[in-house]
């Protein structure tokens, strides 16, 4: 009987301290950042040029062996390091009847999001000097696709793009590295240039 005593006396009294203990922060994994430069990306099947971010790479996208017109310019840039990736597809469009179905579908395949997403923000991109002229799609939630664009020259040219992660995207713990994305779009749509 006296140990059970002397036991709880000592756990009681162990308990008792003047330090308040605080839980500690959630945090996400470290990101290493990769060095930013540019260079300019072109490619034989594509009627544009841009500058790309370096430590992105080329890959042909797999559905571009379809008979669409225009697929052979449906392509990937991916980075390894920040899990991503950037994928474009080019159509190139002979009347107005195509360009409106183009827009439309633009608009579909980011109405899909609306399920999941908490906000969605929509940007115009315009060059009048580069003949550019667009919508960029900022979508705020668990979506598969956070940001999402298309650009034309009204004519001929037509081009969408949406930005991928490979993996659940929290949009708190993917911010950083989709601020640091944006930063590359924003230098890619101000270096934009149809070439034909």
């Amino acid at each position: 009987m006296r140990i059970l005593v002397a036991v709880l006396i000592f756990v009681f009294l162990s308990c008792q301290s003047d330090q308040t203990t605080i839980p500690k922060p959630r945090v996400y994994p470290r990101i290493d950042f990769p060095v930013k430069s540019y260079a300019p990306f072109s490619h034989d099947a594509c009627p544009f040029v841009f500058d790309k971010a370096n430590y992105v790479q080329y890959q042909k996208d797999s559905i571009s062996t379809l008979d669409i017109a225009g697929a052979d310019c449906w392509f990937d840039l991916y980075s390894e390091e920040l899990n991503s990736i950037f994928h474009f597809s080019y159509i190139r469009f002979n009347d107005r009847p195509t360009f409106d179905a183009l827009i439309q579908d633009a608009f579909e395949m980011v109405d899909k999001h609306n399920i999941k997403a908490n906000y969605r923000s929509e940007s115009i991109i315009e060059n009048k000097d580069a003949q550019l002229y667009g919508i960029l799609f900022e979508i705020d939630g668990p979506v598969a696709a956070p940001l999402q664009f298309y650009v034309t020259d009204s004519m001929s040219h037509f081009l969408r793009g949406s930005l991928y992660f490979n993996a659940q995207v929290n949009r708190d713990s993917i911010a950083p590295v989709y601020d640091f994305l944006k930063i590359d779009f924003e230098r890619m749509m101000e270096s934009f240039k149809w070439e034909s």
